[in-house]
Formats: structure tokens, sequence, C-alpha cells
């Protein structure tokens, strides 16, 4: 009897421990829906892209330098680095006025892999919604599209610390 009652104890008192716990913030991950599927073998995007604009496969990938604009009427433009991951490189550009960022636009997203390309073009809208939203880097990462979401959300707070210098 005494033992089951240091057990009954024992448990809840490591129940209480489990349940007071708590972790540092969450993020909260958005699932991204599967692109329709497209047909095989390389795809250029059709007319003018709106959120990447890759080079050809195998091609040196050319990148504007990192420089802010000059201000015009308080807006300005400030290009981030390009932060490689796995899939390819990302690039971000932003459009802001005053401190308020009004325009993002990715310079530069995966393409390489038909995979690759399907999801840059999911993604690269909802990221710069989302940045736009947030008006920071502190976004919320989108699920099959994790990596190029880090890639993102780096090139953005380095333009952010490049606007602030």
């Amino acid at each position: 009897m005494k033992r089951a009652f240091v057990a009954v104890v024992g448990t809840i008192a490591g129940l209480a421990v489990l349940l007071g716990y708590k972790s540092g913030p969450v993020k909260r991950a958005r699932i991204l829906a599967p692109a329709p599927s497209a047909p095989a073998g390389p795809v250029a995007p059709a007319g003018p892209p709106t959120t990447a604009s890759p080079s050809a496969p195998g091609a040196p990938a050319t990148a504007p330098p990192a420089t802010a604009a000059p201000s015009v009427g308080g807006t300005r433009t400030v290009t981030g680095p390009d932060v490689p991951n796995q899939f390819g490189d990302v690039q971000v550009q932003l459009t802001l006025q005053g401190t308020k960022i009004v325009n993002v636009k990715a310079v530069q997203l995966p393409f390489d892999r038909q995979r690759s390309y399907e999801i840059s073009q999911a993604a690269g809208p909802i990221l710069a919604q989302e940045v736009i939203q947030a008006q920071n880097a502190n976004i919320d990462l989108l699920s099959g599209a994790t990596y190029t979401s880090e890639s993102y959300a780096q090139s953005v707070q380095a333009a952010l610390d490049q606007a602030r210098a």
C-alpha cells in the first residue's frame, strides 16, 4: 500500500512538471499545397517572372550588388545577400517607404530541378506576403519549402539590417 501511494504521488508530480514546462516561442508552419503537375522537362516561366528571375541552368548566377538605391521621396530599394541552401540560392529585394516594407521581390529562388521550380513558384508569393504582413523577417515557414523559407527570411533580415545601417 505504501509503494502504491509513492508511485501515485510520483506520477502526479511528474505530470505536473511536464504540464508546467514552457518552451520558447514556436513558429507555426503553413502547409504548402502541391503545385499542379507540369509537363516533364525544363520549364521556362511564361511571361516575365514576378517572384524569381533565374538565369539559365549551368550559367553563373549574377545578382545585383547588395546595396540600397538612392532614396527618392522616402522610397528605397535594398537587396539582401544571396543565401544558399541545399536546393538552390535565395535572394530578396525589399522596397521600403521610410521603415515600412511596401514590396518584396525574390531576385533568386531555387529553380534548377522541376520540383524546386514548382515549389519556388508556389512559395515565392506566399513568402513575400508574409514579410509584408509581418514587416520583418520573423515569418512563418512553409511546410514543403522549409529550406527556401529559412533562406528567404535570412536574406530579408540582412536587407533590413543593411537598410538600418
